[in-house]
């Protein structure tokens, strides 16, 4: 399949994994930075080949297939993003730059090969899941946005959402890093602000920066 398939269906399936972002044309558009009439157009062939259901004006939704073709070049991302954050120790926006272009170069032996040489990750560097070599992800996601997190518990990060450089140079200045355990002090519920400490760091977020960042709480 070409480049442009791949990106398509992965796009679809990215944003139906996030409530917040709906799977109409216009949307995945915007997402690829194509005109809508280009996404519309790309839907249709993508239905008469059976990797997924279009209808006018309704969002777009994945067949199996085109979910494991998705899920194929999700897992091919994540393990290359994985390998270079432990072997060249990158940043997290500089990974996912080069594994944007890497994941379609990749046969599926290879996968496997980078896959076996780390362990067999469940995790990328984001705290992202790995999907396995069947296209399934079989950890379960508890997390919840730090937004929602309570105050006066304690959290571990578990994932960032997100593709910016800025919020990763910043995390990474705040030591707000995949693992690292937070205490979240209070929540401004009237003015939607996170206020929370890591590593001795009193740190003030916004929802729109805390509605990245998702936590597990520690029991």
């Amino acid at each position: 399949m070409s480049i442009a398939i791949e990106n398509f269906v992965k796009a679809i399936y990215n944003n139906n994994s996030h409530d917040a972002h709906n799977t109409k044309p216009g949307n995945i558009a915007k997402k690829l930075g194509i005109s809508s009439a280009a996404a519309t157009d790309m839907a249709k062939k993508l239905a008469a080949k059976n990797l997924l259901d279009y209808e006018k004006y309704q969002e777009l939704q994945l067949t199996d297939a085109g979910k494991k073709m998705a899920l194929n070049v999700i897992r091919k991302h994540r393990l290359w993003e994985a390998f270079l954050f432990k072997m060249f120790d990158m940043s997290l926006h500089d990974i996912h730059k080069e594994a944007e272009l890497l994941e379609h170069q990749t046969s599926d032996l290879l996968a496997e090969k980078i896959s076996a040489f780390l362990g067999h990750p469940k995790f990328d560097p984001h705290g992202d899941p790995i999907p396995n070599e069947h296209g399934e992800i079989t950890t379960t996601d508890t997390s919840i946005p730090l937004s929602e997190a309570e105050a006066g518990k304690n959290y571990i990060i578990s994932r960032l959402t997100s593709d910016d450089k800025e919020f990763f140079e910043f995390c990474a200045n705040q030591k707000l890093k995949y693992g690292n355990e937070i205490t979240v002090s209070k929540q401004f519920q009237k003015n939607k602000m996170t206020e929370l400490s890591v590593q001795n760091n009193t740190i003030l977020l916004n929802e729109d920066f805390s509605n990245l960042i998702y936590v597990n709480a520690i029991n």
